[in-house]
């Protein structure tokens, strides 16, 4: 399925990320044919440059592989989605959860979504485009997707889910183990959900990170 002419295009592979300043932990995703045809698109790029700084590399490769999943999921349903600014979403998603920063309401997803916000007016986003986009990652931690939530919302909530919690998973079949071996972060789904439930989805936690 063919990507939505979103964002401009312009860098190639090698100026993704800083020159290859990629941690080893999560570089390995960038192979993957979803994330490598993307990876001209500067929105795209200027998010793998800010991936290390706003959370810690096992972050970083959960919210690779969101991507991954939901990208799969939608390519196999044929759902036509804003893929680069998914995929910039889906970095974004769980940001909030780092520490420091003021409270804000819904938690670390609206904390999550503020600095998505920021990050596309920064780049010259258009309100258009931004809102879908920040409704995903301010929504993606409610049980289900709300009843009117579009394409990105929808395929955001199912990736991350699927990657931590396996729900969906006969939806998929496989990808969520194949993407785990090959880019392994034992115990994350463990270690995650103690940090979203001392966070209590009303703060940014202190202390180690996930």
């Amino acid at each position: 399925m063919a990507a939505k002419p979103h964002g401009v295009r312009g860098p190639g592979p090698h100026e993704v990320g800083g020159g290859g300043a990629e941690p080893e932990a999560w570089r390995v995703l960038l192979a993957e044919p979803a994330v490598a045809e993307l990876l001209g698109d500067r929105l795209v790029a200027a998010a793998l440059r800010e991936l290390p700084r706003l959370v810690p590399p096992r972050t970083a490769v959960h919210s690779l592989r969101t991507f991954l999943l939901a990208d799969a999921f939608a390519r196999g349903h044929g759902i036509d989605y804003d893929r680069p600014g998914l995929f910039v979403a889906a970095a974004f998603h769980d940001t909030g959860l780092a520490s420091g920063g003021a409270r804000v309401r819904g938690g670390f997803p609206g904390r999550s979504a503020a600095s998505l916000d920021r990050f596309l007016a920064g780049h010259g986003v258009a309100e258009a485009r931004c809102a879908p986009l920040t409704r995903a990652v301010r929504e993606h931690m409610r049980p289900w997707p709300t009843r009117h939530a579009g394409p990105e919302a929808r395929l955001l909530h199912f990736g991350a889910w699927l990657d931590v919690t396996g729900r969906g998973g006969s939806r998929l079949p496989g990808e969520r183990r194949r993407l785990a071996t090959l880019a392994p972060t034992p115990w994350f789904a463990l270690s995650f959900s103690a940090r979203v439930a001392a966070c209590g989805l009303r703060r940014a936690l202190p202390g180690p990170t996930a």
